[in-house]
């Protein structure tokens, strides 16, 4: 130690000596010699990882206030950018008034965030033609791809239906609905919409999938992929699925990452990480212990590494924090 503040001292000596004035050392001390009270002297000035955020379902029933308090932690942990898995509207409606209404409400909190915000689409965003169309003129597509750095993300729409198919689950939908609010007669578990596959676990369109077989063959050479959806395309096993992808992905690293259920979990499939997140606003079911409000934080070193953060867990000054304790009363 003694050594190394010498010839440092040695340095900026001949610097001077130059008539030049010196870059000044980033970290100073005034401790010329002995044990020093910290470990290293040797700091990232600059960083090669990039940390991005991941937001989850508001919607099935918002509750008030809590996607607000994300966008304000997320302003404090300051990640790269934030990207999203849907359901950002209540949606389900025709009426482009009330959905100009929705998204306005939604686009008026998100643009308090100090960093890029990646809209995707849920059921509840993209639940007819009508919203689809919306979404075009609002958002442009409802899938899309970007490279930051050398990381790939795959946005997907997992609403990929025919317009007819739309229109059926649409409709089944809404009768679903009527028959839940005591409208009409039925068990909503014995009704048409309840045991679609699509209500659950979505579909992948044939021209969606060429699309990103083809951002996959351009994209050989990022060290990382992320592959985004609403519903778990990867449960669903028939051509609708994600199964085609997963075989152009298995030669990659990769992550995927998902929402709709409103319950977090975790699982490895063919030597990856497969997530369902919870929820940053939406719905929970009381008897759910993994239903809870979060968001992702997702730090992009070498490889991922992902905390899932509870909204409860992170205090600042504008939250409630306990009081301090009087000495007297610990």
């Amino acid at each position: 130690m003694k050594n190394q503040v010498y010839f440092l001292l040695i340095g900026l000596t001949l610097w001077c000596c130059k008539g030049e004035s010196p870059e000044q050392p980033v970290f100073r001390h005034d401790i010329a010699e002995g044990p020093a009270p910290w470990t290293s002297e040797v700091f990232e000035e600059t960083e090669a990882d990039f940390t991005f955020a991941i937001i989850s379902d508001l919607t099935g029933g918002e509750r008030p206030g809590i996607y607000s308090r994300a966008v304000a932690n997320l302003n404090q942990l300051d990640p790269t950018f934030v990207l999203s898995v849907g359901d950002l509207i209540e949606g389900g409606t025709e009426d482009t008034l009330q959905l100009k209404k929705e998204w306005d409400s939604f686009d008026a909190r998100t643009a308090k965030l100090n960093m890029p915000f990646f809209h995707l689409g849920g059921n509840h965003d993209l639940t007819n033609p009508g919203m689809r169309e919306f979404w075009k003129k609002r958002y442009g597509p409802r899938y899309y791809h970007f490279r930051y750095r050398d990381v790939l993300f795959l946005m997907m729409d997992s609403e990929d239906y025919s317009e007819k198919r739309m229109y059926e689950i649409y409709q089944a939908r809404d009768t679903a609905l009527r028959v839940i609010n005591g409208e009409l007669e039925g068990i909503y578990e014995e009704s048409t919409y309840y045991n679609m596959p699509e209500r659950r676990l979505g579909s992948l369109g044939a021209e969606q999938q060429a699309y990103f077989e083809q951002v996959l063959e351009a994209q050989k050479d990022v060290r990382w992929t992320f592959v985004l959806m609403h519903k778990p395309l990867w449960m669903r096993e028939d051509k609708n699925g994600l199964g085609a992808l997963e075989a152009v992905l298995k030669d990659r690293s990769y992550t995927v990452i998902n929402g709709h259920f409103h319950s977090f979990s975790h699982r490895d499939r063919q030597g990856m990480e497969y997530y369902i997140l919870g929820t940053t606003g939406g719905a929970q079911d009381p008897e759910d212990p993994n239903a809870f409000d979060h968001i992702s934080l997702v730090r992009m070193a070498d490889k991922p590494v992902i905390t899932h953060l509870k909204l409860e867990g992170i205090l600042n000054s504008s939250e409630p924090i306990p009081l301090a304790i009087p000495p007297g009363e610990r």
